[in-house]
């Protein structure tokens, strides 16, 4: 590690060296399984999600496409049910879109901060604002688990390393900003709709991640709230 890196252990003491632990690490890839025959009780809102015919019957085309969503998103096993798992994530992406662009409406994230960057973790959505002025997002990210939660509160960005790769996991963590402790934001090379979550980071995809890095810097606040569903 490098002197910045070392400065920044031994400022944080225990939380810093341990920093590596709350990585976003993708949940297990989906097994393959075999396409189901068997309607989900979900059926009729996946259907109309995906554009198909809303009948409530499976059918192998309704199999097919339910599939290939959950395989695109990392949804196990993905056999095409339409189960309360796949319609979360669904039902997730149609809120986030609902949000448009004033994820601030209801003013919850500090504007009198200057630069900052907002977590919702209720609609997990991100995005990085000055003062009332919204600078970039909102963007899907994929935060914290059950039992390994992004944490809540007003922190400030302290250590940033654009190449971090966990010394535990090796596991790599590209464009990685931390807030707190071992929690960070940063890119993955998933579903940013992967379920149940990270181990406490804040997933982005690369885009999102790399511009997140040209907007902010060290000492910048964050503001993390809600709560993740299922969670």
């Amino acid at each position: 590690m490098g002197d910045v890196r070392r400065r920044g252990a031994v400022a944080l003491g225990i939380t810093g060296l341990v920093a590596p632990l709350t990585l976003a690490l993708g949940a297990t890839p989906a097994q393959a399984a075999s396409c189901t025959t068997q309607a989900g009780p979900y059926q009729k809102q996946v259907e109309k999600f995906l554009g198909r015919p809303v009948d409530g019957k499976q059918s192998t085309a309704d199999c097919t496409a339910i599939r290939a969503f959950q395989t695109k998103h990392g949804i196990s096993p993905n056999a095409g049910y339409a189960g309360p798992v796949t319609w979360g994530v669904m039902d997730l992406m149609q809120k986030q879109k609902a949000v448009g662009t004033n994820p601030n409406k209801d003013g919850t994230c500090p504007v009198n901060k200057g630069r900052i960057a907002c977590v919702n973790l209720t609609l997990q959505l991100s995005w990085i604002q000055d003062g009332k002025k919204l600078v970039y997002g909102p963007v899907p990210v994929r935060t914290g688990r059950d039992g390994h939660e992004t944490r809540t509160g007003l922190k400030k960005i302290y250590w940033r390393h654009i190449d971090h790769v966990s010394s535990i996991y090796d596991v790599p963590m590209p464009y990685s900003q931390f807030f707190d402790g071992g929690q960070a934001f940063h890119s993955v090379g998933i579903s940013v709709w992967n379920p149940p979550g990270s181990h406490g980071c804040v997933n982005m995809t690369k885009t999102d991640a790399k511009k997140y890095w040209s907007l902010l810097k060290t000492g910048d606040d964050v503001f993390v709230y809600g709560r993740k569903p299922g969670t």
